[in-house]
């Protein structure tokens, strides 16, 4: 990897989903004292990523600044337990976040009345829904957040398709019924690989993604990029922000970069949510910047410490 994502310093612990095992990472602050309470972060991934990639980075640096981390890879991905495999579903996603918080309420070292809540990319989405409907949530944070749901109905930003959204679910229902017949699931890829691929991406953040996911920069063997094309319908059915003024007075934190061209998702997020809110804007930062550049998440770093500190621990 490029940049170290210090996954190799985290405890491996596996929590349960219903009846599923979760494989998580555990980061535990300098000094951990198993006999002291520690306010606790759940800490979700981007569509398509795994545990030891940008979540490790961002449990890491939080564990260095006092706070107990969970990274984890969602149910059907990764290490995780869930058949079948490479599915994206926006409600189970949320209850892997719910079950995390579960997982924390039971280490005695945490301290249950001060659990907070992050995701990058779509798993801050699924952060800013989880908080609508998890009281334990005391405070979330979204990160290049993206609503899954909008892109599924409307397209990816800076795509513009005629008839997206028709054209999409047309594809689901061919891949359902073929299943349903006995052929083998149908997987789209999450991002571009190939020179020609990537040449053709009709994205910044498609190309970008690529880089990321599929070069030396953050490959990890668990990322498979691919995604069950029957996840679609569920995505399109999917509103991360639908009650997002319902969380007040608990806070959220918004932080993107100024050049990402999901900007739109957290402005969108933000307008929607009642006090306290709050966008923090990285400048000169894409969308995937934010993910593993140190010059861009060191900023990322100081300003989530800072949050949670003030709505956790009341500094």
């Amino acid at each position: 990897m490029l940049y170290d994502t210090h996954y190799k310093e985290a405890k491996k612990v596996t929590f349960k989903k219903y009846d599923l095992n979760i494989s998580g990472l555990l980061f535990l602050p300098s000094g951990f004292d198993e006999n002291k309470k520690y306010p606790a972060i759940v800490i979700t991934h981007p569509g398509g990523g795994v545990k030891e990639q940008c979540s490790s980075l961002y449990g890491w640096n939080l564990a260095q600044n006092g706070f107990i981390a969970l990274a984890f890879d969602a149910s059907y991905q990764g290490e995780s337990d869930g058949i079948p495999r490479c599915l994206e579903d926006p409600t189970s996603r949320v209850e892997d976040i719910r079950s995390a918080v579960d997982y924390l309420t039971t280490l005695d070292f945490v301290d249950e009345d001060k659990i907070g809540a992050m995701g990058v990319c779509a798993g801050g989405g699924y952060t800013m829904n989880a908080i609508q409907t998890d009281l334990r949530i005391k405070a979330a944070a979204g990160i290049s957040t993206w609503d899954v749901g909008d892109s599924a109905k409307n397209g990816f930003p800076g795509v513009n398709e005629e008839n997206f959204l028709q054209n999409l679910l047309t594809e689901v229902a061919k891949a359902r019924t073929a299943q349903a017949k006995g052929e083998e699931p149908k997987y789209w890829k999450y991002v571009p690989e190939t020179e020609e691929e990537i040449k053709n991406a009709p994205s910044v953040i498609a190309k970008e993604a690529s880089e990321y996911y599929r070069t030396q920069r953050c490959f990890y063997p668990t990322t498979t990029n691919r995604y069950l094309v029957s996840s679609n319908d569920k995505l399109a059915a999917w509103d991360a922000f639908c009650h997002i003024d319902t969380v007040s007075p608990r806070p959220i934190l918004l932080i993107v970069g100024s050049k990402a061209d999901t900007l739109y998702y957290s402005e969108d997020c933000y307008k929607k949510a009642l006090e306290p809110k709050e966008i923090f804007t990285i400048q000169n930062a894409t969308h995937v910047d934010l993910y593993d550049k140190p010059q861009f998440v060191n900023q990322v770093v100081e300003k989530l410490v800072s949050y949670f500190k003030k709505y956790l621990l009341g500094e």
